[in-house]
């Protein structure tokens, strides 16, 4: 067992992980991040939870860029294929559930 006090962790670089659980090949992490990630595709689906801060969420649907603004108790899904990247404002918090070994 344990308690992670999530708004109290934090990396010594942008995107920096503390793996929380792996439950047959799906983990759970917790990230802190300042920084944008990259444009990416997971090899599976991917959810994405703000819980700390705000990030914009820009993705690709039929090849047009969108946006959505994420703050904290938000959701994001991302369904197999989807491009996708999230870009902090400011310092983040965000718990990232997915298929071992995404990008």
């Amino acid at each position: 067992m344990e308690i992670i006090r999530s708004k109290e962790f934090r990396s010594d670089r942008a995107w920096g992980a503390k793996d929380i659980a792996n439950m047959n090949g799906i983990t759970t992490r917790l990230h802190w991040t300042d920084k944008p990630y990259k444009w990416h595709v997971n090899d599976g689906e991917e959810v994405f939870v703000v819980l700390d801060g705000v990030v914009e969420m820009l993705f690709k649907e039929n090849d047009t860029e969108q946006s959505a603004i994420l703050e904290a108790g938000d959701i994001f899904y991302a369904s197999v294929g989807a491009e996708h990247v999230a870009h902090p404002r400011g310092e983040a918090r965000v718990l990232v559930v997915e298929s071992e070994g995404s990008v």
